[in-house]
C-alpha cells in the first residue's frame, strides 16, 4: 500500500487516500468521487471551481480515506502560500517526505550483518584468486616446457615458422587448454594422413612426459595441422587415432581465438 495526496473536487481540501482505492473520500465534506480525478486536480487546481455542495457522511463501516490531520484552508490559500515560499526561497527545492512511507534509505542494517557479508565477499574473492592464480602459472609453466622440446614433435616431417608477429604470437603453432590438450600447427607443405598422425603421437608423448603423467597419453587431445590445401584435425575417438581433412584452408598465422580460449 502506498498513501497518496490529492484534492476533493467539491470543496477544495487536501485528501489522502490508498493509491490501491479506486474511490477516494474528503474528511471535510464527505464526498466521494474517484481517485484519479483528486489526483489530477492536485497537479493541476488552475481554473478549477468547487462548488461546495453537502453531503451526508458515509453509514457504511468502510471509508475511502486515510486517518490523518489535515489543513482545511482553500485551494486559494493553498496555492498563495506555496507561490509565496518560493518567492522568499527561490533556490530550496522542499522535498516533502510521505511519513508512512519505508524507503530504503530507512532500513538500516545490523552492524554485525554488514561486517559479516563484507568478510564473506573478501573470502569469497580471495579462494577464487587462490584457485586462479596456481592454475595459471601450472598452464604457463606446463606450455612452456613443451615448447622448449615442440621442434622434435614435427622436425624431418613438416616445416613450421617459429618467429613471433607484431603481436607476440608465434606465426607456426599455438598452444592452448589448462592442459595444452589442444594445438595448432601451419605449414606450407603438403602433409599426408600418416605424417598428420605421426604428429599427433609425437605430440601426445612429448605432452605426457612433460605433465609426468602415463596411461592414456591421447585422450583429449587434438592437433590441427594447417597444411597445403586444408586442414588435418587428429584426435582420438573410440579408442582409434583419426585424422579427418577438410579442403581449402586458408594459411594464416595461428594466434589465440575467442573459441580456443
Amino acid at each position: 500500500m502506498a498513501t497518496v495526496q490529492g484534492m476533493c473536487r467539491n470543496c477544495g481540501a487536501l485528501i489522502v487516500f490508498d493509491n490501491r482505492d479506486d474511490q477516494c473520500e474528503c474528511v471535510f465534506c464527505n464526498c466521494v468521487f474517484p481517485s484519479a480525478e483528486a489526483l489530477e486536480i492536485m497537479e493541476n487546481p488552475e481554473g478549477r471551481t468547487f462548488p461546495n455542495e453537502k453531503f451526508e457522511p458515509s453509514t457504511e463501516n468502510s471509508h475511502h480515506f486515510q486517518t490523518r490531520v489535515y489543513s482545511d484552508e482553500s485551494i486559494e490559500k493553498a496555492i498563495k502560500r506555496e507561490q509565496l515560499s518560493k518567492a522568499n526561497n527561490p533556490e530550496d527545492t522542499v522535498i516533502v517526505k510521505n511519513e508512512y512511507e519505508v524507503l530504503p534509505s530507512d532500513v538500516k542494517a545490523p552492524k554485525n550483518l554488514v561486517i559479516g557479508i563484507a568478510v564473506g565477499v573478501v573470502l569469497a574473492v580471495a579462494l577464487v584468486a587462490a584457485i586462479a592464480f596456481p592454475l595459471k602459472k601450472s598452464r604457463e609453466d606446463l606450455t612452456g616446457r613443451i615448447e622448449s622440446g615442440l621442434a622434435d614433435v614435427y622436425n624431418g616431417i613438416i616445416t613450421v615458422d617459429t618467429r613471433a608477429d607484431s603481436d607476440g604470437y608465434i606465426r607456426g603453432y599455438n598452444i592452448d587448454g589448462q592442459t595444452a590438450q589442444k594445438v595448432k600447427l601451419l605449414t606450407a607443405d603438403s602433409v599426408t594422413e600418416g605424417q598428420a598422425i605421426q604428429i599427433f603421437e609425437n605430440y601426445c608423448t612429448l605432452r605426457a612426459q612433460e605433465r609426468g603423467t602415463s596411461g592414456n597419453i591421447y585422450s583429449g587431445v587434438v592437433v590441427k595441422i594447417y597444411c597445403d590445401g586444408g586442414i588435418y584435425t587428429v584426435e582420438e575417438v573410440k579408442g582409434n587415432i583419426t585424422a579427418v581433412y577438410s579442403d581449402d584452408a586458408s594459411l594464416e598465422t595461428v594466434a589465440p581465438t575467442e573459441e580456443d580460449s
